[in-house]
């Protein structure tokens, strides 16, 4: 399986998962130009969140979390500004998640779990 499938088998397993644990998806790779993408949006009861989701298939490099670096933070941190002035979101509640995959490169999930205000 090439990383693109591998990635997108990884984003479908996690927006799967976020429904189960209530999230309500808003949308999905949202891209803002050049700047890059943000993999979920979703709501968790009043919060806009913003979700990062990263898939491994061992730990050789760190954990799926520790992928997420300072600068790809501060770059979901300006699409997500995007997002919401075009979409008129203001005054509401708004967190950053990431949701970490442990998969083979068949596909199958050994673990997934979301680390809520991961920055």
């Amino acid at each position: 399986m090439d990383n693109r499938a591998y990635g997108a088998l990884g984003e479908e397993a996690a927006a799967a998962y976020l429904v189960r644990q209530g999230y309500k998806i808003i949308a999905r790779n949202f891209r803002a130009g050049r700047m890059g993408e943000i993999d979920i949006i979703a709501k968790d009861g009043d919060t806009l969140c913003f979700i990062e989701v990263k898939s491994r298939s061992s730990y050789s490099f760190g954990t799926p979390a520790q992928a997420v670096s300072i600068q790809k933070q501060a770059a979901i941190t300006r699409i997500a500004q995007v997002y919401m002035q075009d979409n008129r979101y203001c005054d509401v509640p708004v967190r950053f998640d990431v949701v970490e995959l442990m998969m083979d490169r068949e596909g199958n999930i050994k673990n997934i779990s979301l680390i809520q205000n991961a920055f």
